[in-house]
């Protein structure tokens, strides 16, 4: 079946940066559009970024926009999150999905001095 699992979350301090990963299985992942979307503490789901079946186009909530890059390696099934210049609202629960309308277990990621 469907597996996506995040990881590489943890605690940054403002500034600071992350790469998170998505490892894929269970699906043709190189056929799809990847999302990242997040959902901070008391709220609701915020869509990041998503990028194409090839990786050659993404896109960018302006929230995150100059400072997050989404890529992947469809040889390797995996989605990526660079996240640079972090600040405390990025504190958040990460999630990867996927166009077959599965998500993984999210990876935490708390931006706090």
């Amino acid at each position: 079946q469907v597996q996506l699992v995040e990881s590489g979350g943890g605690l940054v301090q403002p500034g600071g940066s992350l790469k998170l990963s998505c490892a894929a299985s269970g699906f043709t992942f190189n056929i799809y559009w990847m999302h990242w979307v997040r959902q901070a503490p008391g709220k609701g789901l915020e869509w990041v970024s998503v990028i194409n079946a090839g990786g050659g186009t993404s896109y960018y909530a302006d929230s995150v926009k100059g400072r997050f890059t989404i890529s992947r390696d469809n040889a390797a099934n995996t989605l990526y999150l660079q996240m640079n210049s972090l600040k405390p609202d990025d504190t958040a629960v990460y999630y990867c999905t996927s166009e077959t309308g599965d998500w993984g277990q999210g990876t935490r990621v708390t931006v706090s001095s």
